[in-house]
């Protein structure tokens, strides 16, 4: 049966007490719950709904890409970060790829671009720190769905159908991700028994059967057959790292993201820049709000694109691109009455398709987490029999020698996937978990619902049912895209103002990222989860 698709979204909130699951599939949301019902912490849900997504949404995320997580711990009051992004084989140089013909930067779907594949081993130490289950019950119910099949999500068949035409068709091994060459349809059962086999294995021998053993030496084979550089030892040396998260104040609260290399700072910068504005006094979608949002994330980007790099090769100036008189200095950049697409970079003066989703357990911990493969399905080169595809993060370095992002072998590249939280900053309790995936919509996406939710003070689902902008490609000065919503006069007052204006509706809204919010209120900690109405996905919640 075809079914029109329309988009929009009338959704409630829903609430519960024991624990809440949000993410871009059901089934992954399901199986969220299904983990918490049984006792299972947030971390051990997360990795659950991590692992069924990749099963579900395979294009997105998976064991062939990176992520990332926020951790909040109800016993010492404390949120903790964990880097799982890979780094650069240590025989990919700068030289290398430049007497290939590369010059600028490399070609998205390029073997060069494949960088560890970070996810397994952050999911085992996720749950080795501060999980309650087996890895063996955490992942049945992926292992579940990947043996049993399940039915394809409506916007998920088309991206995978488009992928399916233009990368995975053309990919060393792609075929092995669709249906005889074609991307699944809506409610076209998909069944992916190499995944559920790589699952196994996993559960029996952690991640060290994943970077050590025979799953790595078949994804170091075909990046070889490829034409990659990858080998044996750049898996075994892979580990993940705990970090110190960064953050600052906002409205009374304390908002979290993961430090670089990942670019959770721009979107601390641009709300650092707008604490100086009356945002709340100003409507949603009026002109001049939406002026001065846009413009502080111009401001944050031409920092970010600067800074962020990995940070045991080029150490970025935290503390003070996150000073109040940095953000004071940064925002007398800002023309209330015209755009500016070309906005420097700071020097602060020393004072001397990605996965997002979200969960919340009864004993009052909750994990923000992101798992990502880049773009649609990375490179689609799939290791023969293992079911994931590997990741292109690599994509993201710089060829310019001398930038703070340069490739270099063993190195992490800029990363653009970040979770969120937000606690209050009288007590330390947890306010929200949350976070809006999509490339470099991301901290854009991270920006608007934090002001949704904290200026304008709504719900979980309102706050992402709200249209939003997206500034487009990798420079602060670029295209803004404006959802369907926003009204006309608006886009024609900003467009006035200099701003290049892109209008969008439709399917083409996934442009702006797909969020999941869990918000729990300080009084008597009801959960209220929301999820974005631009993926298939939804929340759930135990009572």
């Amino acid at each position: 049966m075809i079914y029109r698709y329309s988009f929009s979204s009338y959704r409630s909130p829903v609430l519960g007490r024991k624990g809440a699951v949000g993410s871009s599939q059901p089934l992954a949301t399901a199986a969220g719950i299904e983990i918490l019902s049984k006792g299972g912490t947030a971390a051990d849900a997360a990795v659950a709904v991590a692992a069924a997504l990749n099963v579900t949404e395979p294009g997105s995320t998976g064991l062939g890409g990176d992520a990332f997580a926020l951790y909040y711990d109800a016993g010492e009051h404390k949120v903790f970060s964990l880097n799982g992004s890979g780094r650069a084989p240590k025989a990919l140089t700068l030289e290398r790829v430049r007497k290939e013909g590369f010059e600028t930067e490399l070609p998205p779907q390029h073997p060069y671009c494949i960088t560890v594949p970070g996810a397994c081993a952050m999911w085992c130490d996720l749950t080795k720190r501060f999980g309650r289950l087996p890895l063996s019950e955490t992942l049945a119910p992926a292992i579940r769905l990947a043996d049993e099949g399940f039915p394809v999500a409506p916007l998920t068949a088309l991206a995978w159908q488009n992928a399916a035409k233009h990368w995975l068709s053309k990919a060393l091994n792609g075929s092995e991700l669709t249906i005889d060459g074609r991307g699944p349809a809506a409610g076209e059962i998909f069944r992916n028994p190499g995944l559920a086999r790589t699952l196994r294995i996993i559960t029996e021998g952690g991640k060290k059967a994943y970077y050590e053993g025979e799953i790595a030496e078949s994804i170091v084979s075909i990046i070889r057959e490829a034409g990659g550089c990858m080998e044996l030892d750049d898996l075994a040396a892979h580990q993940s790292t705990w970090v110190e998260p960064i953050s600052i104040e906002y409205r009374g609260l304390r908002i979290w993201e993961c430090p670089p290399n990942g670019q959770g700072l721009a979107a601390l910068l641009a709300l650092n820049i707008l604490e100086g504005f009356d945002i709340a006094d100003l409507p949603a979608n009026s002109t001049q709000r939406l002026h001065l949002t846009i413009e502080a994330m111009r401001l944050a980007f031409a920092d970010a694109f600067h800074y962020i790099a990995d940070p045991d090769f080029s150490p970025v100036p935290l503390q003070d691109l996150l000073s109040r008189s940095y953000a004071d200095d940064r925002r007398r950049w800002i023309n209330p009455n015209a755009a500016n697409l070309s906005y420097p970079y700071g020097s602060p003066i020393p004072s001397s398709d990605t996965v997002y989703l979200s969960v919340a357990d009864q004993y009052g911990n909750a994990c923000s987490f992101i798992n990502s493969n880049y773009m649609g399905f990375g490179t689609g080169i799939v290791p023969r029999g293992r079911g994931f595809s590997l990741q292109n993060r690599g994509h993201n370095f710089s060829l310019q020698e001398g930038h703070a992002n340069q490739l270099m072998p063993g190195k992490r590249p800029y990363h653009t996937i970040i979770p969120a939280m937000a606690t209050c900053s009288t007590d330390d309790s947890l306010y929200a978990s949350y976070g809006v995936m999509g490339g470099f919509m991301q901290p854009q996406g991270h920006l608007q619902v934090t002001v949704a939710m904290l200026d304008d003070e709504l719900d979980p689902q309102a706050a992402l049912d709200r249209p939003r902008f997206c500034l487009q490609g990798q420079r602060s000065g670029g295209k803004v895209a404006l959802e369907e919503g926003i009204p006309f006069e608006v886009l024609s007052e900003l467009a006035a103002m200099g701003h290049p204006v892109i209008p969008v509706s439709g399917t083409a809204r996934s442009v702006f990222g797909r969020g999941q919010i869990i918000r729990r209120d300080p009084e008597n900690g009801v959960l209220w989860a929301g999820s974005d109405p631009r993926a298939d996905g939804c929340a759930m919640t135990l009572v």
